[in-house]
């Protein structure tokens, strides 16, 4: 494997590298060392400045952030994230079994609730939730992301959800895409200049408050009256730190309570916004008919089948931000999903390998929550774009030598 390492050296071109074992930084780095011999007359001496570190030349990783509140669906969004690109994603295997670290085939998932600087106690005694960057290693989460975006090993911490301590750390390898998902991917500058694309989930209060109560009390055993409690202590800080970062995002999921059922308070029947931002490389926004048109559609009848209160879809050119965007919506839910192809056969720069891949990744995942509504649809077409847009890099990186050759 070849290795790309800038040298300085008054030595022959003629020389040969070896790669001895990793030896870690002070910040948890596996740095290798590089001893350059020359081919030509054998000596004893080693080369002046011939001992360098460098990354491996195939590691061109590409680093994604998604930010959103806890119980806001990033979890799910991962899931269909990793199957875009194939391969089940699991935990490290032999591992700590409470890693938050995901990993498959092309992709490494990690937690920025490990870059935690205090745990559970420590919150506790300084008053603080995990929202306060006081409570948070920004300068680690920065090195350690850079890091791997470079090709280079790290030793990233633990945080465990399960106790509230800090775990000894594990070892994360490049991968060729990095997802960086949890509160903050996005309110560090140097983190956030390290991102190649950037989604943000925002979901109303209305939404939010139903989605906490199902996963804390369903499936972690938390009352109402804690998860009441949870949310109000949350709330100012959210506001201050986290929901501001989706002014940086590339795409935004936004997810609302319906308007198609008139003083609706069930929140069952969803409204899903996908706000995407023009002029971002390696990314073209998803259209419905007509590009940059303004368009209200509301497409059942005998080619989709739909009990109430429907369905609606619309799209057209806005600002968000200050950032021109365009926006595609969808209000209310599907009967079938395997009648979804007539809706995907409408929409335009979905980035699919084929026809219907969006159709089959929805009916293949059909058991995750939000399959029936918006929230799975723009999930899964922003993987789509997520898989093309990493395509697009390492294609326009592989291309920068060969132009750099013929020049």
């Amino acid at each position: 494997m070849a290795a790309v390492c800038t040298v300085y050296t008054t030595q022959s071109l003629n020389s040969s590298c070896s790669i001895s074992t990793p030896t870690k930084t002070h910040l948890g780095f596996n740095q290798k060392q590089v001893v350059f011999y020359s081919t030509g007359k054998r000596s004893s001496k080693r080369s002046s400045g011939g001992v360098i570190t460098c990354s491996a030349g195939d590691s061109q990783t590409v680093v994604i952030g998604l930010a959103a509140d806890s119980g806001c669906g990033k979890s799910t969004f991962m899931r269909r994230l990793t199957s875009v690109f194939g391969g089940a994603a699991e935990p490290p295997k032999g591992g700590n079994p409470d890693s938050n670290t995901l990993i498959s085939d092309m992709t490494t998932v990690i937690c920025l609730d490990d870059y935690h600087s205090l745990d559970r106690n420590g919150r506790k005694e300084k008053g603080v939730t995990a929202l306060d960057p006081r409570a948070n290693d920004f300068d680690l989460m920065y090195e350690q992301v850079k890091a791997i975006k470079s090709g280079v090993a790290v030793e990233k911490p633990i945080y465990n959800h399960v106790t509230g301590l800090l775990d000894p750390p594990e070892l994360i390898k490049p991968p060729k895409i990095l997802v960086i998902e949890g509160l903050h991917p996005m309110f560090d500058e140097r983190v956030r200049d390290l991102l190649d694309f950037s989604i943000y989930l925002d979901i109303s209060n209305e939404v939010k408050f139903a989605w906490k109560i199902q996963r804390d009390m369903a499936e972690r055993g938390h009352s109402l009256e804690s998860i009441k409690a949870s949310i109000e202590a949350r709330k100012p800080d959210f506001d201050a730190y986290i929901d501001p970062q989706k002014q940086y995002a590339d795409a935004v999921i936004e997810v609302l309570p319906t308007q198609l059922i008139p003083d609706d308070n069930e929140g069952k029947v969803l409204r899903v916004r996908l706000i995407m931002k023009e002029g971002v490389k390696h990314f073209s926004p998803v259209y419905l008919f007509d590009e940059g048109s303004t368009i209200s559609w509301i497409p059942c009848g005998r080619k989709l089948t739909c009990s109430y209160p429907g369905i609606k879809f619309a799209y057209g050119p806005d600002s968000y931000f200050g950032n021109e965007v365009s926006i595609l919506e969808m209000d209310g839910q599907f009967d079938r999903l395997d009648e979804l192809i007539y809706v995907e056969s409408h929409l335009s720069n979905l980035s699919t390998k084929f026809y219907g891949e969006v159709t089959q990744q929805m009916l293949k995942h059909a058991d995750f929550p939000g399959s029936n509504n918006g929230t799975g649809l723009f999930q899964t077409i922003v993987g789509l774009k997520i898989r093309d847009l990493y395509e697009q890099i390492i294609a326009s990186k592989a291309a920068t030598p060969l132009e750099a050759t013929k020049a």
